[in-house]
């Protein structure tokens, strides 16, 4: 199937480039959601269902929920089956080299499907600017109606439409950073919690990492626009907002808005927009991911001291206690930094608690370099702990590393880094016997229909007795056991 020939390769295009109008702006969205109306014509009356399998961090979790607003503008209703869709959508990621084998295996599986009902396939994510993953999908799966990735999210409408019509397989990838687009349609996953997208890209290139060159460079959100959306979710009746960005604390920074004293309504940095969102009526908690322990400024841990609505679980990455690993993966502090940035915060910061990525057996690291990071865990007493197995990606600097770590190796490491994490959890969980936690009420447990659930401020788990009418309310909750993965409570107010 030979691809459409309005795909776009754009290799060798600058920025400079870009103002002639080869890359969609802001203001050309409604001439790409013209398409939306388009195909909810073609689709009148069908009774069409999609189903979109979301792949990755919740950066991606929120692009399917824009996808899935426009796929129900478009006349889609969505299914939790894949074998009902009539529009199968795989939205991938590429951090973690297994996620390649899942996809593939997933496009397997909805060939017939295809055959029967004439299904159409869409991929998108990612995993879709790898030259690599194109190259197997053009070879392998020929089947795949439309290829999208990360910086043309918003024109899968225009890219339906014409598959509609024509039924040619669609690439429609770019090569170069995308711009932020606005206005698209949203399908909310929950009512009380929503995640607010501030930026997008990343500047680091830590040598382990792939998202630079799938996400482009640090791009910001106008504050204008971000707190639009949040008012406007408050006024929907959410109560919990995660603000997202592969490197959330940089915003504003590349566009250098504070040193050109460039403000709007007082919103120059990610310190002062976080105080405008403590000022959003109706917004109960305020939490984000991912900050960069480097770009943790004095002026973000004061608002977060003095904030009430902010949460005082800080996510801070350390990916290793080694400094030499640490240099290796050019994460840009010390072992010896990342501790005092700990303590700092801990001084300043009432009820501080710290969650964590660490990643185990990243090439050339010593058993002294893993004992390292077993100090830090040891010395921070985290929270929660997000442990990987170092993973190989192709295009990355640390794939080419020599003195890769045996597998058998990297499992034992593993293994011990669980066991001293799972030891602090238990020992941490029993301290909140007896004491009094506030929770937003998001629901009925999924295990035990009977009772309700909320997170408290450091994001643990809690199950309590309750009836409906307390759901997206702020409660207080009595501890009165603990559990290794949640805590019980009654609520006492």
């Amino acid at each position: 199937m030979t691809p459409l020939k309005y795909h776009i390769k754009c290799n060798k295009i600058n920025k400079k480039e870009l103002q002639g109008g080869i890359f969609l702006e802001k203001l050309d969205i409604k001439n790409e959601l013209q398409y939306i109306e388009k195909v909810a014509d073609f689709n009148q009356n069908k009774n069409l269902k999609y189903y979109i399998l979301t792949m990755g961090c919740q950066l991606n979790e929120n692009d399917s929920e824009k996808l899935s607003g426009m796929l129900e503008k478009m006349g889609y209703t969505q299914t939790q089956e894949m074998k009902e869709a009539n529009f199968v959508l795989f939205n991938t990621c590429c951090v973690r080299e297994n996620a390649e084998e899942k996809l593939f295996g997933k496009v397997g599986e909805v060939k017939k499907q295809k055959e029967e009902k004439g299904t159409i396939i869409a991929i998108g994510g990612c995993m879709m600017q790898e030259p690599h993953i194109i190259e197997k999908l053009r070879k392998s799966y020929p089947y795949v109606d439309i290829i999208f990735g990360t910086h043309t999210l918003h024109k899968l409408p225009k890219d339906v439409y014409h598959i509609l019509q024509n039924r040619k397989r669609i690439e429609d990838i770019i090569d170069i950073d995308g711009e932020i687009i606005e206005g698209l349609p949203i399908k909310r996953e929950d009512n009380i919690k929503a995640s607010v997208t501030i930026m997008n890209g990343c500047n680091n290139f830590c040598t382990y990492c792939i998202v630079p060159y799938v996400r482009g460079r640090e791009r910001s959100r106008h504050p204008k626009d971000i707190i639009e959306e949040i008012e406007s979710l408050a006024k929907h009746g959410y109560k919990e907002i995660t603000l997202l960005g592969q490197n959330v604390n940089s915003y504003l920074r590349v566009e250098g808005w504070k040193e050109k004293n460039i403000n709007w309504e007082g919103v120059n940095s990610f310190a002062t927009l976080l105080e405008k969102i403590c000022r959003v009526s109706g917004i109960e908690k305020i939490t984000f991911v991912s900050p960069h322990p480097k770009d943790f400024t004095d002026d973000v841990i004061d608002v977060i001291a003095k904030e009430e609505k902010i949460s005082k679980l800080i996510h801070l990455p350390l990916q290793s206690g080694s400094t030499e690993v640490l240099r290796k993966m050019n994460r840009k502090y010390t072992k010896e930094q990342y501790l005092q940035l700990v303590e700092k915060m801990k001084n300043k910061i009432p009820n501080v608690k710290f969650s964590t990525d660490i990643i185990v057996g990243f090439p050339e690291e010593t058993e002294e370099d893993f004992e390292d990071t077993l100090d830090v865990v040891k010395k921070v007493n985290y929270e929660q702990v997000f442990m990987f197995i170092y993973s190989r990606r192709v295009g990355t600097v640390a794939d080419k590393m020599e003195n890769q770590i045996p597998e058998e190796i990297k499992h034992k490491r593993f293994n011990r880094l669980k066991e001293l994490v799972e030891t602090q959890i238990a020992d941490n969980n029993k301290l909140y016997i007896g004491t009094k936690q506030k929770v937003i009420v998001e629901g009925y447990s999924k295990n035990n229909e009977k009772m309700l659930t909320g997170r408290t401020d450091s994001n643990k788990v809690v199950i309590f007795e309750g009836n409906q009418e307390k759901i997206g309310k702020m409660v207080t909750i009595e501890i009165i056991s603990e559990h290794m993965w949640y805590l019980k409570g009654k609520i006492v107010d």
